[in-house]
């Protein structure tokens, strides 16, 4: 079940939408949270302004450059973690934040972890409230998604759902990149971080 190299070697639009409905694995020493991806959001640098790649190869950006399948993840805002998965070919900087995720499973180790009941939407419903709820940090940066510790695979469940699309959040200061639709999410999902949501 769980998603081959091949599944990121592909165009970042297509890695971002696939990956909707896909379930997030983190096993730690605590134990196993895992959750549906229902929001996403790709990046296309170096030319797309909003990637972080799109200032070139540095330190922090190395991960991206690198090749696809591997965890790309950076501090954001100064007080959070993000996670995002590297995409496409190596050399080519492409990215998908992984931006809300529905909890199935270690949710009592989420909840604890965040601090909050079982059924709070707030559990997993942001690019840092899923990241501390997995317990995904600096340490996880690079890490292989093809490894047993961080990875992706395919939801037991394959229930039908609908994909909505819609400019990226945050991003203005990207110019005319901030309108390109490459926002991807489950449609009603509660968990979904933002509007649009419907």
């Amino acid at each position: 079940m769980k998603l081959s190299r091949e599944f990121y070697a592909r165009p970042v639009l297509v890695v971002a939408r696939e990956s909707i409905g896909k379930l997030l694995v983190h096993r730690t020493s605590e134990g196993v949270a895992a959750g549906r991806i229902v929001e996403a959001e790709a990046y296309r640098g170096p030319l797309d302004l909003a990637a972080h790649s799109s200032r070139g190869l540095t330190k922090r950006t190395v991960a991206m450059f690198g090749p696809p399948g591997y965890a790309y993840v950076y501090f954001l805002y100064g007080t959070c973690w993000a996670m995002n998965i590297v995409a496409a070919s190596e050399g080519e900087p492409h990215a998908v934040l992984i931006r809300a995720l529905e909890p199935m499973s270690g949710l009592a180790l989420m909840a604890r972890r965040r601090r909050k009941p079982l059924d709070s939407r707030d559990l997993t419903s942001g690019p840092g409230k899923l990241t501390q709820a997995l317990a995904i940090t600096g340490a996880d940066y690079g890490r292989d998604l093809c490894g047993d510790q961080l990875f992706l695979e395919e939801a037991h469940d394959r229930r039908a759902f609908r994909i909505g699309r819609s400019p990226r959040i945050n991003v203005n200061y990207a110019g005319s990149w901030a309108a390109r639709p490459w926002r991807f999410y489950e449609r009603g999902n509660r968990y979904v971080s933002v509007p649009p949501r419907n």
